[in-house]
């Protein structure tokens, strides 16, 4: 039985629960302590209580991470406090002992991290809906705003084409937007501390020069079940706000307007996680945005997208599972429902190194093993799986393979540098 990714001096994991979460949790401190004055103009005296307790709730937390403490339970009115209360309760009778920050696998001291910061502002009395990530997440985005504006005027002509009839090679224009959105992933805001992770450069020009840095690539395989599908319903499971996000929206847009899908489910955060993580309220902010712009195309693509939201034609859902600690092979076990929903999908998109992780059960995984095996039974529908490497477990590669890039850049796991856009059609429902 392989092991989930703990955190091992030698692993990656190791560095990022001993300097690179605490550096998230202590910049939650800063942004409580910077936003004092607005907060008190705007709240009174009880958003001041509130700065105070939430400061104190976080200080607590990194204190309990730099000397490895156990994991505690959960206190606040959040709907999910039982399920993750009962999941601490399992992996302590599981593994014998209480799981502490630098013992137990990584992929859930880290989901519970973002929980337990959600657990000091579900304690405020105001500031209760209170998004402690925003103004990072709401400056990439303005940071990336050339371009969103370059992509979004390219897809405003690819649109325009397919709306008057006009011959295009959708086969090339789907690959073309499947990899930027791939390429999207690389702005993570988790992955840099909560440090600036705009995007900067041109996203088309980005493509071409990437093109060798994607390990494995099953587009060709995604095309050729999509459009034997066509139109059918598409999900994506989205990942980052900002210029990931516009990019994922301009994917669905085009995957609508070439009649490649009938409806997109695009599904998002409930609650603001992995810093960078979407939620309806960066959402909200990115079509605000787009309406302050004195730009053709983002008010086309605003007033479009809204349409599709009001119409039914895209949904924006939210779902406790993608804020739990579970890996996705688990999801028929604790959230059946949701399993259920996404085998009414023809494809489910994953995007970022998150939703990799769990996909994979975050395990430590020979990077030749088959995708298909390393899901663990996961298999609700046709899904394909967006991702730059943030973490260092990858499959799917080819004998050798990872020895040969390692030769080239020894934190090829790790830096953003490289990806993979890999697919599994088995469905197991």
């Amino acid at each position: 039985m392989l092991m989930t990714s703990c955190v091992a001096e030698s692993s990656f994991a190791y560095p990022t629960v001993k300097e690179r979460m605490p550096s998230i949790v202590a910049r939650v401190a800063d942004t409580a302590f910077r936003s004092k004055s607005w907060i008190k103009e705007k709240y009174g005296e009880d958003g001041s209580h509130d700065l105070k307790s939430l400061a104190g709730c976080v200080s607590k937390l990194r204190n309990e991470m730099m000397t490895g403490k156990v994991l505690v339970p959960i206190h606040d009115g959040r709907s999910d406090v039982q399920l993750w209360n009962d999941y601490l309760k399992e992996v302590t009778e599981r593994d014998g002992e209480e799981p502490a920050w630098f013992i137990s696998p990584w992929l859930y001291v880290e989901c519970y991290m973002y929980r337990r910061i959600q657990e000091g502002v579900e304690k405020c009395h105001v500031l209760h809906k209170f998004d402690v990530f925003m103004e990072q997440k709401q400056k990439a985005l303005l940071d990336s705003a050339q371009a969103i504006l370059i992509l979004l005027n390219y897809l405003m002509t690819v649109v325009n084409d397919l709306d008057s009839g006009e011959t295009t090679n959708t086969h090339k224009l789907f690959k073309q937007l499947m990899q930027i959105s791939l390429w999207g992933n690389k702005c993570d805001l988790s992955i840099s501390g909560g440090q600036d992770n705009a995007q900067t450069s041109c996203p088309l020009d980005q493509v071409n020069k990437l093109r060798e840095f994607v390990l494995r690539d099953d587009l060709e395989q995604v095309w050729q079940h999509l459009s034997c599908k066509a139109p059918c319903r598409v999900d994506i499971v989205l990942d980052n706000a900002g210029f990931e996000l516009v990019t994922d929206l301009c994917l669905a847009e085009f995957l609508m307007s070439a009649k490649l899908a009938s409806s997109v489910h695009l599904h998002a955060k409930a609650f603001p996680w992995f810093v960078s993580d979407v939620t309806k309220d960066d959402l909200d902010y990115t079509f605000q945005h787009f309406m302050q712009n004195n730009s053709m195309a983002m008010d086309m693509f605003v007033k479009r997208w809204k349409e599709r939201l009001e119409d039914g034609s895209w949904t924006f859902e939210v779902h406790e599972f993608w804020t739990s600690p579970f890996p996705y092979c688990d999801m028929k076990k604790y959230m059946p429902d949701l399993y259920t929903e996404l085998g009414n999908s023809s494809l489910i998109i994953f995007k970022g190194d998150l939703n990799y992780r769990k996909l994979v059960g975050d395990r430590n995984w020979p990077t030749t093993t088959p995708f298909e095996e390393s899901l663990c039974g996961f298999h609700p529908a046709p899904l394909c799986a967006l991702r730059t490497l943030k973490a260092d477990l990858v499959t799917g590669l080819e004998e050798g393979q990872a020895e040969k890039v390692k030769k080239q850049d020894k934190h090829w796991m790790i830096n953003g540098n490289w990806a993979v856009a890999v697919y599994c059609e088995k469905i197991v429902q």
